[in-house]
């Protein structure tokens, strides 16, 4: 069967600016690699005659309906009355999800607040999702021809009872199999024209090719369908991996520096870090990872010359001579903080981020990556394109793959 999927997102912070709406984007993502797509996205403000009138139009069009917000406990919180208003149905206490709101303050030995019974007043005939991760209970209802599921508008509890409730019981709508399965290899080096020149002409039959950009990622995703859809994807995968090689960086929902991290906890390499126009943001993206700790020794962001000499050791006259955004520069940063540190792996960067900034001979996006180890130096000039934000990403993602590619290479042969 081929169900056709909306989703609703709730909430006036969504259409006056105050928040972007990344739970439309990451249900698509989340789906799309289980075979499933959106037919359409709506956008509604926490009004509750636009809320039902929104139900309603979407279930006579469509066979899933996600929506996310409004099941909070304050009084702008209004999914669930409008639900209730939308299909002709009480509002009534649900046993269940009183129980699950009870709980979840019980287990964290708080009090709870009055405010949050609220939370369990539901459509007549909600059947409740259990919500381990918060106070709003998950509900669905079923309104003739369309199933309509109802998840807290909190990023992370709103992804977790989507795999956990919803993607079995869009696998139940469909059969028992998902329409479509897809894998995602993600690209770092290559353009998207590079990407798909290199993959022309060596993919499977069945093996369907298309493109993502995740700046600077390129994402290649892979789909097949029907009972084979797995092997076909086994051989496309392969031939893919084949045809990219070293430029594949991460593959599925895992990030570059998720891929780095676990590299690094593999090999036991340890790593510092020493940051001038990123600001720290390579310390960030490992950081965000958990149990970064076991390899992350320290990150010293040297934005003034100052702080490069007090810190790192750089001397003055090199900086006078060279320029805090040179090669001898970068150099001497790693150097410094891995002295410093007593770690494996010591990498620095330090460019012109812009946008102002720049010279003729070194114009804005000019940037200097360092990377050193016992017995092992390299650094290199780069000139990237794009605004601030860019620079600074592509000079982040250029360092966590100089790391990965180190890190593979100790795996492989013991040494750097």
């Amino acid at each position: 069967m081929n169900l056709t999927i909306a989703v609703l997102t709730v909430g006036d912070e969504l259409l006056n600016g105050e928040m972007a709406d990344t739970n439309t984007t990451a249900i698509a993502r989340i789906l799309g690699g289980e075979g499933y797509r959106l037919s359409e996205s709506l956008t509604v403000g926490d009004v509750e005659t636009d809320i039902a009138a929104a139900l309603c139009a979407l279930a006579a069009r469509r066979d899933v309906v996600i929506v996310t917000g409004g099941l909070g406990p304050t009084g702008d919180d209004l999914t669930a009355r409008a639900a209730a208003r939308a299909f002709g149905r009480r509002l009534v206490l649900n046993d269940e999800a009183l129980g699950q709101i009870r709980a979840f303050f019980a287990a964290r030995n708080e009090a709870m607040d009055p405010r949050n019974e609220k939370q369990a007043l539901l459509p007549q005939k909600a059947a409740i999702l259990a919500n381990d991760r918060g106070t709003a209970p998950g509900f669905v209802l079923s309104q003739e021809k369309t199933e309509f599921f109802f998840l807290p508008g909190v990023p992370d509890e709103m992804t977790a009872i989507l795999r956990e409730s919803v993607l079995g019981a869009l696998h139940r709508f469909s059969g028992g199999v998902p329409p479509r399965r897809e894998r995602v290899l993600k690209v770092f080096g290559l353009s998207e024209v590079q990407t798909e020149e290199r993959l022309e002409q060596v993919l499977p039959p069945g093996v369907e090719l298309a493109f993502g950009v995740d700046f600077p990622l390129v994402h290649v995703k892979l789909r097949a369908c029907g009972e084979e859809a797995e092997n076909l994807l086994d051989r496309g995968e392969l031939a893919a991996r084949r045809a990219l090689d070293d430029f594949i960086v991460a593959a599925g929902e895992t990030t570059l520096a998720q891929n780095v991290a676990r590299l690094l906890e593999n090999t036991g390499l340890t790593l510092s870090l020493a940051e001038s126009c990123t600001g720290g943001l390579i310390a960030k993206l490992l950081t965000d990872v958990p149990g970064s700790s076991s390899f992350f020794e320290r990150g010293a962001v040297t934005y003034s010359n100052q702080a490069k000499q007090q810190w790192l050791g750089v001397s003055r006259k090199l900086l006078e001579e060279e320029g805090a955004v040179s090669e001898a520069c970068a150099l001497a940063m790693a150097r410094g903080v891995r002295r410093a540190a007593a770690t494996d792996l010591a990498l620095a960067v330090t460019g012109i981020a812009g946008p102002a900034g720049g010279t003729a001979d070194k114009p804005v996006g000019t940037v200097f990556v360092a990377l050193v180890a016992a017995g092992y130096e390299q650094v290199q000039r780069f000139g990237f394109a794009g605004d601030r934000s860019q620079i600074r990403l592509m000079t982040a993602c250029t360092a966590l793959e100089w790391i990965r590619r180190i890190a593979i290479k100790h795996l492989n042969d013991g040494a750097p």
